[in-house]
């Protein structure tokens, strides 16, 4: 019982890690606009992959 409180507890831990990390990245983006607005991984046009250049994905690529 002890092993299965501690692996969830564990898991819960990096979980709210993770939600802190991305919170400082947001904060710290948010504080030096110089280096471009945050994206989150996966979305954005970097997720594109190249297909930004048809004329239909391209609308919601070029910002």
């Amino acid at each position: 019982m002890a092993t299965y409180l501690l692996a969830v507890g564990v898991i819960l831990a990096v979980l709210g890690g993770w939600v802190a990390v991305q919170n400082l990245s947001r904060r710290f983006a948010a504080q030096h606009p110089e280096f471009g607005p945050y994206r989150e991984k996966g979305g954005g046009c970097g997720a594109c992959s190249g297909k930004c250049s048809s004329d239909s994905a391209a609308s919601h690529c070029e910002k």
